[in-house]
């Protein structure tokens, strides 16, 4: 049963299918709720679980996915760093509103800019039982040099990656590959259950499949 709901101010899709002993966090833009039913489907189809996802709408994606300001990677948008704000609407407003049992697994993820935001959330409270990063934007400037020096609060962790999107002229952007290589290594060292997969294609081919890649590997672990 998918659901539209206000939670907090924001807008939220809330896909029921069957159980609220696994929460499902994901930030979303318009191109995500696009294909939110196909992505739902498939979590149900690689997972065979039962779940609840709960999608809510960012209003402005480098705003408040970026945890850290930083300058603009591509056009004339610069990043503000408002990562801790979102983060407290989803520990403090969102899931409590979300039913579930005291011991429900709570996993967060998304794509691109969110699958960052994702990880980068795993480092800031342990209410999180794993991380689905899917294409996530490890580019971000110093962020690896974040993982190195702090400590993650959770023990599983998905990566991807499309096996072309380190081939842009963007110097940026370009290091993504190089960077979600040392990401990995690093979760590794760490004692970390990860993995890393690497997709066919660009940065958006697919995003609502290698999204439910990455949500159903959690769940099936």
């Amino acid at each position: 049963m998918k659901t539209k709901t206000q939670i907090g101010g924001k807008t939220c899709y809330i896909y029921d299918c069957g159980s609220a002993d696994v929460l499902l966090i994901q930030p979303v833009d318009d191109h995500d709720i696009e294909v939110l039913d196909s992505e739902v489907g498939e979590i149900k189809r690689l997972s065979g679980r039962d779940f609840t996802l709960a999608a809510f709408r960012v209003d402005d994606w480098n705003a408040d996915l970026s945890p850290w300001e930083a300058p603009p990677v591509f056009g004339n948008e610069a990043f503000a760093g408002g990562a801790e704000a979102t983060l407290k609407y989803v520990v403090k407003e969102l899931i409590p509103q979300l039913k579930g049992g005291k011991d429900a697994e709570i996993y967060i993820g998304g794509y691109s800019l969110a699958g960052f935001f994702a990880l980068w959330a795993v480092y800031q409270t342990e209410i999180f039982s794993g991380a689905a990063a899917a294409s996530p934007s490890v580019w971000f400037p110093h962020f690896t040099e974040y993982m190195r020096e702090n400590e993650i609060h959770t023990d599983a962790v998905y990566l991807s990656l499309g096996d072309r999107e380190e081939r842009t002229r963007n110097p940026v952007m370009s290091k993504v590959g190089a960077s979600i290589r040392e990401a990995n290594d690093l979760l590794a060292t760490s004692g970390v259950d990860c993995e890393l997969e690497w997709n066919k294609g660009n940065h958006f081919k697919d995003p609502d499949l290698r999204t439910a890649k990455a949500f159903a590997w959690l769940m099936n672990r």
